[in-house]
């Protein structure tokens, strides 16, 4: 039997008789305070919410066709999940975004084990990385599949971390330009190179690798040179697209992330990854999974679904009754930003420029100010 405890001096409590509407009155000992305790079914309704989020039932074959489902968690819905701050700097960590629609996409950061982080934005740019990582401690080294604006973000956020580009993504976009069944010899040289980058493991495998893709351009020169004109009579290479794969692997060989997962220093006798299927799979595969399974949602739930499968795989989710205390709703958001909006226009309205009251005018630390009026 669960005891009653005060909400006075946290003591345990005994029955006092019922009120005249006959519910139970509890009475405290020690501070001698009189109280009811009305049950709450929030918390029973929301741990069923969440068991529904995380499976695959279907709300048509509910009792009463869902209706009464649907109306127990409509409540629910207006609760923001927000990410906890990660102050224990990791090793290594990964980041990726997830789009959800064509203006909606939720980056996300986790280690082996749990999900640290994760934030809204439109596009992947530097911005939403940065509000993203500055909740997080500046791992060791972070794999990334080279999204757009996230080098710019390390740079600010992150300075010391090293960058692993994950070689899949790598062979992906050299894949793109000479497809799959290339029908040129340089094409399918220049495949099997970018195949090969998944299966080094040392740092002479690497240093081979390349003087392979150096070789490469050498021997085929001449074949590369080729020029043809376009449509609009402009000069073009011919093969600009084998071009294009050559040039995405240089580059990030001059940028040194292809290799970062090789470094010693950096290992501490683990074998650290190269690519980024840890939130490749274990997370955005995850994401799109529930996201089938609870389909026909409108945008803004959908991107609440992704945030409780985010927040649920956090180190250290709080229970479902503290959830419901400290977590923000739709209104307290909307009350926030109103008081922002009201103190902004004040602020506005009040000159800048010599006629503005100065606090310590008026509020001075010592009977006799230290400047003199006119």
């Amino acid at each position: 039997m669960n005891q009653v405890r005060c909400f006075n001096c946290g003591n345990i409590c005994v029955k006092n008789g019922k009120t005249k509407a006959g519910t139970q009155r509890w009475l405290c000992k020690e501070c001698s305070a009189t109280f009811t305790n009305p049950i709450d079914n929030s918390t029973k309704q929301f741990v069923q919410f969440q068991h529904w989020l995380f499976s695959k039932a279907v709300q048509k074959e509910m009792s009463g066709a869902g209706r009464s489902f649907r109306r127990k968690i409509s409540k629910f819905w207006e609760i923001w999940p927000m990410p906890p701050k990660i102050e224990s700097p990791m090793n290594v960590v990964y980041v990726d975004g997830i789009y959800l629609s064509r203006k909606a996409c939720i980056l996300i950061c986790c280690n082996e084990e749990n999900v640290l982080g994760w934030y809204l934005c439109r596009y992947e740019n530097s911005r939403a990385w940065e509000a993203l990582m500055q909740r997080i401690a500046a791992p060791a080294m972070v794999v990334s599949d080279g999204g757009h604006g996230f080098r710019k973000a390390l740079k600010r956020v992150w300075p010391k971390a090293k960058l692993q580009r994950c070689t899949f993504h790598a062979f992906l976009q050299v894949k793109r330009y000479t497809t799959g069944r290339p029908k040129t010899i340089a094409g399918i040289e220049m495949y099997m190179i970018a195949k090969d980058l998944l299966i080094i493991k040392d740092l002479g495998q690497a240093a081979n690798w390349v003087t392979r893709l150096i070789n490469w351009r050498i021997k085929h020169k001449t074949f590369l040179s080729e020029m043809t004109r376009d449509e609009k009579g402009k000069l073009r290479p011919m093969h600009e697209r084998l071009l294009k794969a050559e040039r995405s692997l240089v580059r990030l060989v001059r940028q040194n992330t292809l290799f970062t997962y090789l470094d010693e220093s950096l290992s501490c006798g683990e074998e650290l990854p190269s690519t980024n299927n840890r939130i490749e799979g274990g997370v955005n595969a995850q994401l799109r999974t529930m996201l089938r399974n609870h389909r026909v949602m409108s945008i803004e739930r959908r991107i609440k679904v992704g945030f409780w499968w985010c927040y649920f795989h956090t180190p250290k989710p709080l229970s479902a009754s503290e959830i419901l205390k400290v977590m923000p709703t739709d209104r307290s958001i909307s009350k926030l930003y109103k008081a922002m909006n009201e103190r902004a226009k004040l602020e506005d309205s009040i000159p800048t420029w010599g006629d503005a009251i100065v606090w310590h005018e008026l509020h001075t630390s010592n009977s006799y100010p230290i400047y003199l009026w006119d």
